[in-house]
């Protein structure tokens, strides 16, 4: 097991982390959470052995493999599964020693019969295929398997780092925030791999949904203590939230005594016949250990501000067409965006969505149909490339003062204090309003591009992955400023907490197609697993074998499949029953109205012109009323059949 006994961690003259003291046991799944720069990955760097404890102990067991996930990544001439293989340490050193020994002129036969029997142990002939199966699962084509290194960009290397990383037969396995490259898919993906892992795992995530479906313990670093909470995420900030709430009740119950004790040192003190008690308070005073006031003020506060006036519809896209070059990637594009919508894109990964997005946003013309703005739109766009445009030696005040030249200083220093850029850097922050921008973190950037686009004032959001980098105190902040922005918005973002806190309708981008997905979140997890069972079943045919594995899936996908069709009929019984019973109050309102004799009155022009529209409306309620209960009669059979 890792123990950890009194253990301080320092950077320079700052304390990280101070007295920890605990055991993580095999097998255990743990995440590892705190605010930026308390000592999360210094935490890492001290189990790989590259920094030593200022103090106390950390035992590791002698013989663990230890997997973690590398920075960067050269521009190598290997091919990626070749690159994923080498995440095997110890296939590659049997690979080696059997290739010497083959190569030797006096060949050792029972030294080359052993390391085939040891490759067999190890399960190295099935390796290529676990290889090729993760590349798989991270969003890779099959084509690229066979592609070099050096052809990918720099956020599909960090998912061959990944891959190596889960290639390794490892005893504990280091993730430091896994899926900040990846997309919705790849992290559903994963979040079964993670679940599927027999080893000790320890990750640093700023997800949520992710963190509760592969941890089962929290060690949380603040204030330089690090704890351990038993269960997920979720369970850990109920936890934690009881703790500081008795913390603050203990904090205040002390200070109503310390104000009990100093009043009568005051009055007595000088008293002979109370000097005694008084001394004696004196002395409880200078011993008590006193309790902090409990600390959870989050350092991020900021809104949107009030948009224009937006138009309706804000953009439309008709018959609409797009790609690179001749190449379409979307095609039969039918899209009217209107004020107040909030649309959430689901795909998988080269589906479109970016570019679909780059559409929208104006960045990208179609190839054929239209694209017309309403008057008067305001668009707000965010990538992660975008960060790419901010200036090196500018501070986050020069890139606001540049933005609005107008605007007073004072109020852009309050406006970039809500996204924690406050000061002038005398304090040593980092992060000042001052400080140029060149060595800011990726989540200090992103901030500072989310501060420079959300002080535009857009009516239309565009949002590619904006929560990447970000920490979990920020992503909570950007999701309450977006859940009460006015305007209209599209996200894309591989956080399902910020898409269902933020999104009311959900659009699949797949074969080239948009269209509505019917469904939410977990039926989107659902439709992957159909998806990849059907993908299964359609390659064992083709190779002319039936696998047991893919029967099972398409057996549970066809199960899963059957449920969200039950789920998806449900729902539409219920609206049909709703929509019945408005109806038939309204009707029975009509008939009330009718009923008055004063609206037959043939003299009465009003009453005249109030009866034909009151009998009009009783046509039409009378035909829906028809139409929904046909309609409910039809879809109450598909279910009884279901």
């Amino acid at each position: 097991m890792i123990c950890f006994r009194n253990l301080r961690l320092a950077r320079g003259a700052r304390i990280l982390i101070e007295g920890a003291s605990l055991q993580v046991f095999p097998g255990w799944k743990v995440g590892l959470t705190g605010a930026n720069g308390s000592g999360k990955s210094s935490l890492f760097a001290l189990l790989r052995g590259q920094i030593l404890p200022d103090r106390g102990d950390l035992e590791l067991p002698s013989g663990w493999v230890i997997a973690h996930v590398a920075q960067e990544t050269p521009a190598l001439s290997q091919v990626a599964i070749e690159y994923v293989l080498d995440g095997d340490a110890e296939l590659r050193r049997i690979e080696t020693e059997l290739k010497k020994a083959e190569e030797e002129e006096a060949h050792n036969g029972m030294r080359i019969a052993g390391l085939y029997a040891h490759m067999q142990e190890i399960g190295a002939y099935a390796a290529r295929s676990r290889a090729a199966a993760l590349l798989a699962g991270l969003g890779f084509a099959p084509a690229d398997a066979d592609r070099a290194v050096a052809e990918f960009s720099g956020g599909w290397r960090m998912r061959l780092n990944l891959a190596q990383a889960l290639m390794c037969r490892s005893d504990l396995l280091l993730l430091d925030e896994p899926t900040n490259h990846l997309d919705l898919d790849a992290v559903i993906w994963l979040e079964q791999w993670l679940r599927d892992y027999q080893g000790t795992l320890l990750m640093i995530s700023h997800d949520r949904e992710f963190l509760d479906a592969c941890v089962g313990r929290i060690a949380h670093i603040e204030q330089g203590r690090l704890t351990l909470y038993y269960g997920a995420y979720s369970d850990f900030e109920r936890q934690r939230g009881e703790r500081l709430a008795q913390q603050q009740a203990l904090f205040e119950r002390q200070q109503r005594d310390i104000a009990h004790m100093e009043d009568y040192i005051r009055r007595f003190r000088a008293k002979a016949t109370k000097a005694r008690q008084a001394q004696s308070r004196i002395k409880a005073l200078e011993r008590m250990e006193r309790i902090a006031a409990a600390h959870i003020d989050t350092p991020f506060t900021f809104s949107f501000r009030e948009a224009p006036p937006a138009p309706d519809p804000l953009l439309q896209i008709e018959d609409g067409a797009v790609g690179y070059g001749e190449t379409h990637i979307l095609e039969n594009l039918k899209l009217s965006l209107r004020p107040g919508e909030r649309i959430g894109l689901l795909g998988g990964n080269g589906a479109g969505k970016s570019t679909l997005v780059k559409l929208l946003a104006g960045l990208l013309k179609p190839t054929a149909g239209q694209r017309r703005e309403g008057k008067g739109l305001a668009v707000g766009y965010f990538a992660q490339h975008q960060l790419e445009t901010l200036r090196a030696d500018e501070s986050a005040l020069q890139h606001m003062i540049r933005l609005d030249p107008a605007a007073r200083e004072q109020d852009l220093r309050d406006y970039l204090g809500g996204f924690d850029f406050r000061g002038d850097g005398k304090d040593g922050r980092s992060t000042s309003a001052t400080t140029p921008c060149g060595p800011f973190s990726g989540g200090e950037k992103s901030r500072l591009a989310l501060a420079l686009l959300i002080w535009q004032r857009p009516n239309l959001l565009l949002l590619d992955e904006p929560a990447n980098h970000l920490d979990l105190e920020m992503r909570h902040a950007l999701t309450l400023a977006l859940q009460e922005y006015e305007g209209a918005m599209v996200l894309v973002s591989h956080d399902r907490a910020l898409l269902r806190a933020c999104c009311d309708r959900l659009l699949l981008v797949d074969d080239g197609r948009l269209q509505h997905f019917d469904g939410d979140i977990d039926d989107y997890r659902i439709w992957l697993a159909a998806r990849r069972a059907e993908r299964s079943k359609n390659n064992t045919v083709t190779a002319g074998r039936t696998s047991r594995r893919a029967i099972r899936l398409q057996t549970e996908a066809e199960r899963q499949a059957t449920l969200t069709a039950r789920r998806q009929l449900t729902r539409k019984v219920e609206q049909i029953e709703r929509n019945l019973a408005a109806w038939a109050d309204e009707r029975e309102l009509l008939e009330t109205q009718l009923a008055d004799p004063a609206l037959y009155n043939a003299a009465n022009n009003d009453a005249h012109g109030q009866l034909q529209k009151l009998l009009k409306r009783q046509g039409e309620l009378a035909k829906w009323i028809e139409q929904a209960e046909t309609h409910w009669m039809e879809l109450s059979a598909q279910l009884e059949k279901l």
